[in-house]
């Protein structure tokens, strides 16, 4: 059997507020394995930002472990978090944060950029856009694409570094249900085709109910998975 892509340990995040310690992760542990679709649940305040955060490299825990395709993150420092970040997860956004002055193509190359790659930066660009469907919308700025031709860009920018693993943060909650389905649909069928890692953080049931197991958060801790 593979090792998990996620493996988290008791993790803990605690946050001051004045005098008061806030206890946003109280000890959450699991696992993901390689491959799998994940959907991450919860009210609000139930921690799953929190853990999204952790999980996607953006924050570190007050305490616990944190293994990311084997390799430890726990107790990196901000320059090496950054790096792991860039090679092992690639992001996307409900508010799809793509730079709206530059094409496409530019924006799906950003990743390869951060990551010092010096030639075939077009080429790998140009294929995530064909893998999700955009070969005829390449030289396009955001601001002349549809709100679902933008979703799919982010998505090809997510996938351009071949990650370890896809954090969807509500990746249908700003397109109506007939392009959100379009989208999980894309989603699914790059897991499908490529075995990407997904984990979706979603308030929607009907998305929840397309990953093959939800995690549900409540006041710092798993619930159930």
């Amino acid at each position: 059997m593979s090792t998990p892509v996620i493996v988290a340990k008791k993790l803990t995040k605690v946050y001051k507020m004045g005098e008061l310690d806030v206890c946003a992760l109280c000890g959450v542990s699991l696992k993901i394995e390689r491959g799998e679709v994940v959907s991450i649940m919860g009210p609000s305040g139930s921690g799953k930002s929190t853990l999204m955060n952790i999980l996607g490299c953006l924050d570190l825990p007050t305490s616990g472990e944190y293994i990311l395709d084997g390799e430890a993150v726990s107790a990196l420092i901000d320059d090496q978090l950054a790096d792991i970040r860039n090679r092992k997860v690639g992001f996307v956004f409900q508010s799809f944060n793509l730079l709206a002055r530059i094409s496409a193509l530019a924006n799906v190359e950003l990743p390869l950029r951060y990551a010092g790659l010096k030639e075939g930066r077009k080429e790998q660009a140009r294929a995530a856009l064909e893998a999700v469907g955009l070969s005829d919308r390449m030289m396009h700025r955001p601001t002349e694409l549809s709100g679902g031709q933008q979703q799919r860009v982010a998505i090809a920018r997510a996938l351009v570094n071949n990650p370890a693993i896809i954090m969807a943060d509500e990746p249908t909650g700003n397109l109506d249900s007939k392009v959100g389905k379009e989208i999980m649909s894309l989603l699914l069928d790059l897991n499908h085709r490529k075995g990407t890692t997904l984990i979706i953080i979603t308030h929607d049931p009907t998305v929840a109910a397309q990953t093959q197991r939800s995690i549900h958060l409540r006041d710092g801790l798993v619930e159930e998975t």
